[in-house]
């Protein structure tokens, strides 16, 4: 079936060259890439579970930024601590 795509002119012009450089022609590689979607979006219909893995590692800076903050404050001496 043919059909028309708007595609942004740097995604077009990476799946192109990626497409040029594997030894098949873009129809060919968009094709793929279409059906490699569609696995993946199966897949996670079968394990329902997964849908919320990941979901919080926009985090994972803000964690570490906490715990150096943790960590300076205890690496500090209160003057009752001392001897």
């Amino acid at each position: 079936m043919k059909t028309t795509l708007e595609i942004p002119d740097p995604v077009f012009r990476r799946a192109k060259s990626v497409a040029a450089q594997r030894g098949i022609p873009l129809r060919e590689f968009v094709t793929q890439a279409v059906k490699e979607k569609l696995a993946e979006s199966r897949g996670a219909a079968d394990k329902p579970w997964m849908a919320g893995f990941g979901k919080l590692k926009r985090l994972r800076k803000e964690t570490a930024r906490i715990n150096r903050l943790i960590e300076e404050e205890f690496e500090k001496i209160e003057p009752e601590d001392r001897l």
